[in-house]
């Protein structure tokens, strides 16, 4: 069976990429693109590959006037959500892979899932490699009691934290709270400096040129410390096999589900 796919954010940096590996496969068909900027062109005169004959609509709205099996949102912050609830409206499986949605977004989108009996497969990170520091932090939770979380992107990335370490601070506080051994509000000196406070984990957020996607997670223990941590380089290639095995496995969930391991046996 061919999935039919439509592909919001389909000339991104990490859409483009994944639009190719989307004409790659011979179980996977693009059968509708979104691109504002490049809307009424074909996608594979813009991507320069000739397999992805699909002329790119505005809007989701547009785009989903053609059947799909599954919709990836691959936009930002802003158009997300709703992009995502109009696919789930046209009966559409959903894999989200913009960052910077919130707790109440994804209880929102969880209810209409459930409502539509349809999957959404929530990814802060396709990559193998962020999915598995996401594993190891939470087996080393359970163990360690004290941890707090350093979030790297470019300068130009607007959300904060990235949609990785929510993911990961969200999964550590559902492990347990972490210790701060002096309570913040007892902070001698700037209380900013200690970072912001996400599912009980502080979060240092670093934005400057030079990092592309980053997440380290510090855990400390009297004497001994444990430094789990995840770079990306410039490419979005690490993220196009992730989002592909997302694509595939999403048709069998029902409801909202984070992670890539959500459908992965780790």
């Amino acid at each position: 069976m061919t999935l039919k796919i439509c592909l919001a954010g389909a000339t991104g940096w990490a859409g483009s990429e994944l639009a190719r590996g989307i004409a790659a496969a011979d179980d996977l068909q693009l059968t509708a693109a979104v691109a504002r900027r490049h809307a009424g062109q074909l996608l594979g005169a813009v991507l320069d590959e000739p397999k992805l004959a699909v002329d790119l609509s505005a809007s989701a709205a547009q785009a989903l006037a053609h059947p799909c099996d599954v919709f990836v949102e691959y936009t930002r912050p802003e158009s997300a959500k709703a992009n995502i609830l109009a696919a789930l409206e046209h009966g559409a499986h959903v894999v989200v892979g913009t960052s910077g949605l919130t707790d109440e977004d994804y209880a929102q989108i969880d209810t209409v899932a459930r409502e539509r009996g349809r999957g959404v497969l929530a990814c802060g990170n396709f990559a193998l490699t962020a999915v598995l520091l996401i594993k190891f932090a939470e087996m080393a939770a359970k163990l360690i009691p004290q941890w707090e979380i350093i979030d790297y992107a470019s300068a130009g990335k607007p959300d904060a934290p990235s949609g990785t370490v929510r993911e990961l601070a969200g999964r550590l506080g559902k492990v347990r709270q972490p210790r701060l051994q002096v309570p913040l509000e007892q902070t001698v000196g700037m209380c900013e400096t200690r970072g912001g406070t996400l599912a009980g984990t502080q979060v240092h957020a670093v934005r400057l040129p030079g990092f592309v996607i980053g997440v380290e997670t510090i855990f400390g223990m009297p004497d001994q410390t444990l430094t789990l941590r995840h770079n990306a380089g410039s490419s979005a290639k690490p993220y196009v096999d992730g989002a592909l095995l997302a694509i595939r496995k999403v048709s069998g969930l029902v409801g909202l589900h984070r992670g890539l391991d959500a459908v992965l046996e780790l």
